[in-house]
């Protein structure tokens, strides 16, 4: 059983920024590690992902020069810094494993492992 805990959501102004942290202990890095995020009314979006063997990244156009990816391997940790962050950053954000990336975007539909969801609030 493959567990994601994720960690540094919370509220923050516009303009400011949150280290989002995902700690996925005995977890053997398969396709794509990263982050979806759901806003009320909204579907799940990838919104950035590395493939864990060659550390190539994907960004949503909608956070490119903003947020950054990262994994530490010698911790199974994975990061998102989320900087200049704006109203429209508001959403449920979840920490993903083993799933399938492109060009165009993240497929929810291939996401074999959830972690709980961690909020992030920003106020203008």
């Amino acid at each position: 059983q493959v567990q994601l805990v994720e960690s540094g959501g919370g509220s923050v102004q516009a303009g400011g920024s949150l280290r989002l942290s995902c700690a996925a202990p005995g977890y053997t890095y398969r396709r794509f590690m990263g982050w979806f995020r759901q806003a009320p009314g909204k579907e799940r979006e990838g919104v950035a992902a590395i493939y864990t063997k060659d550390g190539r990244t994907y960004y949503a156009d909608s956070v490119k020069g903003r947020f950054t990816i990262s994994q530490d391997n010698a911790k199974n940790t994975l990061y998102l810094q989320m900087n200049s962050l704006k109203p429209e950053d508001t959403a449920m954000y979840y920490c993903a494993a083993d799933f399938w990336c492109s060009n165009s975007g993240c497929y929810t539909a291939t996401v074999n492992y959830w972690g709980q969801g961690t909020q992030v609030t920003v106020s203008s």
